[in-house]
């Protein structure tokens, strides 16, 4: 299937998923649709995460597992980047229970 152009894969390893290529949805009418399924790039996750804190004050892995359409490790990740020393979130809590502010 991908020989033929029909699927397209995203992410590495265990992560890795499988999507429907550009050229099936423009064939299906729906170009839209491939984008919404292939995803955002890593500078639109960060601003879809910092535009929920901005609105609901702060955000859990879970939140932004969900928002950004990733996996609870990939939302991890986008988030401990955020929180770096000079991000713009700072975390609060310990595992599972870790939730994401804006810095003051």
């Amino acid at each position: 299937m991908v020989d033929r152009g029909l699927v397209e894969a995203r992410g590495g390893g265990k992560g890795r998923t499988w999507h429907l290529t550009a050229a099936v949805y423009r064939e299906l009418r729906e170009p839209a649709a491939y984008v919404r399924v292939h995803g955002f790039d890593q500078a639109q996750q960060e601003q879809m995460v910092l535009s929920y804190v901005a609105a609901h004050g702060q955000i859990t892995r879970g939140e932004a597992a969900d928002l950004c359409s990733l996996s609870p490790d990939q939302a991890s990740r986008l988030l401990r980047r955020l929180a770096r020393d000079d991000g713009p979130l700072v975390a609060s809590g310990s595992r599972r229970w870790t939730a994401y502010t804006h810095r003051a």
